[in-house]
């Protein structure tokens, strides 16, 4: 027996059915895969054109429409099938189309009810009416097979698995219609951040993802090798330091929309390969980033939900309108913890309470890095409306500047929705010998363990010896919007997210 016709024995019987009617098409002279069709209407300028008829009438418009075959009911002399195009929205444009005798003869009629299977893409031209039910419909004078389907879809009663779904996001697609909304909502989402930049006079801008010193962000980057240059790089982490460049550069206010990548774990929250949003602008701090990630998440939520009230799947509700609350990291923490925790709380202070309670202390943690680990472990958890996380320790914030007020504080805040942080934001840090200070201890951080710490990046500390001006920036995590917007999983966020190899 020959190969090929060996393995097609080990198909399971519905692809080795399907593979066959493939083979015998081509045997006889008709290409299951046309090049093309003459198609002359999509099913929703179809739709647009006829709403609103009466039962049982024609129109005389004749169309050519295409789509895959989502449903079938073949009988005697008249087929019925609804076909559905991708496009905007949650499910995509679907019509009826009737293939009958009278319309197509006895020929096709056959080849329609013997070739044709569920998931197969089709053209059919002919008259559009409506059926004697109301349903808006194509009556066929020619019908084609446009692609021919090697595999069933998975079946109304056997919905695929959550890992099934992220490895085969071609298939989710076509059979779910979250899955598809999912994707128009993301798409809703960047058009609105955009169009409110542009209202604010932001230039967009595009830094490298290839970076001899990763900076930024305090995160475990991906290595790779430049053959050209035989010298090993680093995939961003962050974009920060080349958009402030920008700043020196004399663009005063520019964003970026783009990827990241940081070698750090792999959870229903973090993925490997994420999308990120910065911006920065000139003569604005903390401040000023806060109201511009209020509107930004305003505008994105009406753009991809009609409202700013959001409700997840679980029943959660909560309300992204309106003005967020703020609180402080200090304050919070010690009203959950209920005792004084301060930026001068003795570190010991901090490791007894981090006992108590079982939160992890790693070798390199100073003060501010485990306050932080036990603000997560009290306060998290409860921020389930956006909430404004104000006034970080120094000693975890590199790139900020001093806390105006306060000493041992930065002028950071973390926004947090759902329980997840969403944003941060910073005033910017712009004094060049200060920022060497902080490179430099953060390279003690290094030495003490933390893969995290940031490099000295030199060229960056020459670009702001150039004169950086006061700025505040912002940095958001767009699969994180999405999920505070959703209540999904990062995975179901992101249209393809990097998983295992399967087996």
């Amino acid at each position: 027996m020959p190969a090929d016709n060996a393995a097609a024995e080990d198909l399971p019987e519905q692809m080795r059915v399907r593979r066959e009617k493939r083979d015998r098409l081509l045997a006889n002279g008709t290409n299951p895969y046309p090049v093309t069709v003459e198609r002359t209407a999509t099913l929703a300028q179809v739709r647009e054109r006829h709403s609103g008829l009466q039962a049982d009438v024609t129109t005389g418009d004749l169309v050519g429409v295409t789509g895959r075959v989502i449903f079938m009911r073949n009988s005697g002399k008249l087929c019925f099938a609804t076909i559905r195009e991708g496009g905007a929205g949650d499910t995509g444009t679907e019509l009826q189309v009737m293939v009958s005798l009278a319309g197509v003869g006895a020929e096709a009629l056959a080849a329609w009810k013997s070739d044709i299977d569920l998931g197969d893409h089709v053209f059919v031209h002919g008259e559009v009416i409506t059926s004697k039910r109301g349903e808006l419909s194509v009556m066929a004078d020619h019908c084609q097979l446009t692609s021919k389907t090697l595999r069933p879809l998975p079946v109304a009663h056997r919905p695929m698995g959550e890992e099934s779904r992220v490895r085969q996001r071609y298939v989710d697609l076509i059979v779910r219609p979250q899955a598809r909304k999912s994707v128009q909502m993301r798409a809703d989402v960047m058009r609105s951040l955009r169009d409110t930049f542009h209202a604010r006079e932001y230039v967009e801008i595009e830094t490298p993802m290839l970076q001899a010193i990763h900076g930024g962000a305090a995160a475990r980057p991906f290595v790779t090798h430049l053959n050209a240059m035989d010298m090993d790089v680093f995939l961003r982490i962050a974009p920060e330091l080349f958009l402030k460049r920008a700043l020196v550069g004399g663009i005063d206010r520019v964003f970026e929309i783009n990827r990241n990548f940081r070698n750090e774990g792999v959870d229903s929250s973090h993925s490997p390969e994420f999308t990120s949003l910065e911006a920065y602008e000139a003569y604005s701090d903390y401040n000023g980033m806060a109201e511009l990630t209020t509107a930004l998440v305003h505008n994105a939520a009406v753009a991809a939900l009609g409202s700013t009230v959001v409700t997840h799947g679980d029943g959660t509700t909560f309300d992204v309108g309106g003005v967020w609350p703020e609180i402080t990291l200090y304050g919070a923490l010690s009203e959950r913890a209920g005792e004084e925790i301060s930026v001068q709380t003795p570190m010991a202070e901090l490791v007894a309470l981090a006992g108590r309670v079982g939160v992890k202390v790693a070798p390199h943690y100073g003060p501010g890095k485990l306050a932080e680990e036990l603000f997560d472990h009290f306060v998290v958890p409860s921020l389930i409306a956006p909430t404004y996380v104000r006034d970080f320790p120094v000693d975890t914030s590199p790139l900020t500047r001093d806390h105006r007020e306060t000493p041992g504080l930065a002028e950071k805040w973390d926004l947090y929705i759902n329980g997840y942080e969403v944003a941060t934001a910073y005033s910017e840090l712009v004094d060049p010998v200060v920022q060497r200070e902080r490179f430099v201890e953060q390279t003690r951080y290094a030495g003490l363990g933390d893969a995290e710490a940031m490099k000295l990046d030199e060229d960056f500390l020459r670009a702001m010896e150039f004169g950086m001006p006061p700025a505040g920036g912002m940095g958001m995590g767009m699969d994180r919007l999405l999920m505070a917007l959703t209540g999904l999983g990062i995975r179901e966020t992101i249209l393809f997210p990097f998983v295992r190899p399967e087996e």
